[in-house]
Formats: structure tokens, C-alpha cells, sequence
């Protein structure tokens, strides 16, 4: 299986949601009051959601093109795409 090359944006979204994940941990520790925590959580977890939409499209996009060279039916491709999406 080839290596695949992730977007300096994605990864930089990624940066961004560790560094929030480490904030959330710190925040837990100090005893910060639960909805702080959990707002916080939720603006991560939307980061994290938002950060696999992109990936599954720049690959979905990736594994079309690939296909469509190589004479290949792209439909099953794209339904792999859609269940990655579903399971979120």
C-alpha cells in the first residue's frame, strides 16, 4: 500500500487540536468547573470531526482520480467514503 501525503493544513488543524486536548487535560487537573471542561471538549471534538472530513475527501478525491486513470468503477470507492463519514 502506497504512503499517503497529508495536506500542511491538516496537520497544522491537528497541532491545534492537541494543543487543545493538553489545555483540557491541564484544565482537569486545576479543577476547572465541568462546563468549561466540557465546552471545551466539544470545540475539540469538532475539530477532530472537521480535520477527518477533510482527510476522507482529499483521499476520496486522491482515490477517484487514481481510479479513473486506471479504467476503474469509482462507485465503490465512494461508498467506502460515505460509511468512513457515516461512522462519526
Amino acid at each position: 500500500m502506497e504512503q499517503y501525503q497529508y495536506d500542511a493544513k491538516v496537520l497544522n488543524r491537528m497541532k491545534r487540536v492537541e494543543g487543545q486536548i493538553r489545555a483540557i487535560i491541564r484544565m482537569m487537573e486545576e479543577g476547572k468547573e465541568c462546563r468549561d471542561v466540557v465546552t471545551q471538549l466539544s470545540a475539540a471534538r469538532s475539530a477532530l470531526d472537521r480535520a477527518s472530513t477533510i482527510i476522507v475527501a482529499k483521499n476520496l478525491e486522491q482515490c477517484i482520480i487514481t481510479a479513473q486513470q486506471d479504467g476503474e468503477d469509482t462507485s465503490e470507492t465512494v461508498e467506502e467514503a460515505i460509511k468512513m463519514l457515516m461512522k462519526r
